[in-house]
């Protein structure tokens, strides 16, 4: 099997879960870093033993070697990054949201097709196998009576947290929906095999201002910081949304940046007409299975319980914990198969397709806070 050369661009949080990822990805090869900050590209490189650094995007692009490109940067580059990857022949796989407006992410998927390339949209969720296990058993279910749920986290909780994330220039219009709805929605999506055809939302800005560090801050980072200077926030630091599918289940969701306690809870219930499944994030080995005319069932991550189609994205025992980073691996595995085999019929990640969706329904929860009327997703 031949090996697959790629670049990460970004030094960040998501470049790195994506460097260590791909390391456990067979016959692939991390072979270049992009930063805006050559000594960050060169650190990361040097850690990691990849041969090449760069500082800039259109030399890393002229590299014959690299087939595909990982966009691990800020929001507000994903358009821009993606364009010119496809352009230059590359596969692209790009972090989410693909783009910050749907004219953007219409475009983006037009020019994927149009140079024929891969493109996937870096939603991780879908591949914990219990996620596919719930998918797996609603296969050609007609009766799905409500789906609730959300993604919360508290890494915003204070006045004194930032991000670039809180800056609209660098992260879009949209913050918490954007960034972790956006999950949720694809998740869940993909989940029943339907989507999202109308939104009502009520949105909240919990901290209007907040304390900027002078010096810079990365995503998730704890400091102490001496000097800081007031700011204006006006992206969306929590939020509740209805919503309705296609074939009729309706639901709800929320989420929140500033739910105390909360670390990284994506989670979800789907009620049908005689079984509920509940799945949590962060407990992700576990699977609620709910009756009403017989016991309840908590259904454990072990090969040996599960369906064919879910039982693919196991690599360990029963009993041996499997998380978020084996989810990112699952789902390289599934991209650099159609990389190797682009014939195929189809594909269990997001598509630039999904990543234009996604971003359809973020626009339509924004318009919907802002008019305070369902919105259809168009």
């Amino acid at each position: 099997m031949r090996t697959i050369k790629t670049a990460i661009v970004g030094t960040g949080f998501s470049a790195t879960s994506h460097l260590e990822a791909l390391r456990r990805v067979p016959n692939v090869e991390v072979t270049a870093i992009v930063s805006q900050s050559l000594s960050s590209a060169k650190g990361l490189a040097e850690k990691f033993g990849v041969a090449y650094a760069y500082d800039d995007v259109e030399e890393m692009l002229k590299n014959e070697e690299i087939e595909v490109v990982h966009n691990c940067t800020p929001n507000s580059l994903h358009f821009p990054i993606n364009k010119r990857a496809l352009e230059s022949g590359k596969h692209v796989l790009s972090e989410k949201p693909l783009a910050i407006t749907s004219e953007e992410t219409r475009q983006l998927h037009e020019i994927a097709l149009e140079n024929n390339r891969i493109h996937g949209v870096c939603f991780n969720y879908r591949f914990y196998p219990l996620v596919q296990e719930v998918k797996s058993r609603l296969k050609g279910e007609k009766q799905v009576y409500l789906v609730h749920g959300g993604y919360v986290q508290d890494w915003l909780l204070y006045p004194t947290d930032y991000s670039w994330r809180l800056d609209k220039r660098l992260n879009g219009p949209s913050r918490a929906i954007a960034d972790i709805g956006s999950h949720w929605c694809d998740t869940v999506q993909y989940i029943l095999g339907n989507k999202i055809v109308r939104v009502f939302a009520d949105l909240q800005t919990i901290h209007p201002k907040r304390k900027k560090p002078k010096e810079e801050v990365k995503t998730f980072a704890a400091a102490e910081h001496s000097e800081y200077e007031e700011v204006e926030i006006d992206t969306e630091d929590a939020g509740h949304v209805l919503v309705h599918f296609e074939g009729g289940a309706t639901g709800a969701f929320t989420v929140s940046q500033v739910s105390a306690g909360r670390k990284n809870r994506l989670f979800f219930e789907i009620s049908t007409k005689d079984t509920t499944y509940s799945w949590d994030q962060e407990k992700p080995n576990e699977l609620w299975i709910g009756k009403r005319d017989g016991a309840n069932g908590l259904l454990m991550r072990d090969p040996s319980l599960l369906t064919e189609e879910s039982r693919r994205f196991v690599h360990y025992p029963g009993g041996h914990q499997e998380g978020w980073p084996d989810a990112l691996k699952n789902l390289f595995l599934e991209f650099y198969d159609h990389v190797r085999n682009p014939g195929k019929a189809a594909v269990e990640y997001a598509t630039f397709e999904d990543g234009h969706n996604i971003m359809k329904i973020v626009e339509a929860i924004l318009k919907s806070h802002e008019t305070k009327q369902w919105v259809e997703i168009r």
